[in-house]
């Protein structure tokens, strides 16, 4: 069985060389061939290394034109906007996922996921921040929040009042209470 193995492999490594390379082959084909050559030729300089597949996804189950799954999106939502209810967490999916499925937003659905991933993200890593900090920081910046809150005009005031209330800026609960109460005593 070994030898058959070598013989195989000393074929395809021909193959893969352009020795054995076939009339007029389509360019894509060569593309291909030439990435399992390379492949090959790794492995073959590396024999001891393990190689890590990475699965592949269920591409009947994915955004079109991308490699990622609804799943993956509604656990970053879940995992990223703790402070939103299950509700709302729900709502942002749905309608990112709609957007997602939209035909006019084909060219550009890669970068909706992808900005959408960065924010998400983004927002996560404050919330962890903002959750670790001492409480008497929390307190200066109800303080300094208090003193910027004069500067916004009162259309402004009204919508900050608005997502202060219905807890839907991306701050830990204590420190939206601290800034509701900043906002309150104004």
């Amino acid at each position: 069985m070994g030898g058959r193995t070598l013989r195989k492999g000393v074929l395809f490594t021909l193959l893969f060389a352009g020795v054995v390379a076939p009339a007029r082959a389509d360019p894509l084909l060569l593309f291909l061939i030439g990435i399992a050559r390379d492949m090959v030729i790794s492995h073959a300089n590396n024999p001891n290394k393990n190689v890590v597949v990475e699965p592949m996804p269920d591409f009947a189950r994915v955004y079109p034109g991308t490699s990622v799954e609804p799943e993956v999106l509604r656990r970053l939502i879940d995992d990223s906007f703790l402070y939103l209810s299950d509700r709302q967490r729900t709502e942002i999916f749905d309608s990112l996922h709609a957007a997602l499925l939209n035909p006019k937003n084909a060219a550009v659905r890669g970068a909706m996921i992808e900005y959408f991933a960065e924010k998400a993200l983004v927002i996560r890593a404050a919330q962890l921040k903002l959750a670790k900090m001492p409480y008497s920081e929390k307190q200066r910046m109800a303080a300094e929040f208090k003193d910027e809150i004069a500067t916004l005009n009162a259309e402004d005031r009204d919508q900050l009042g608005q997502l202060l209330r219905s807890g839907l800026l991306p701050v830990p609960n204590d420190l939206n209470q601290l800034l509701l109460a900043a906002f309150d005593a104004r």
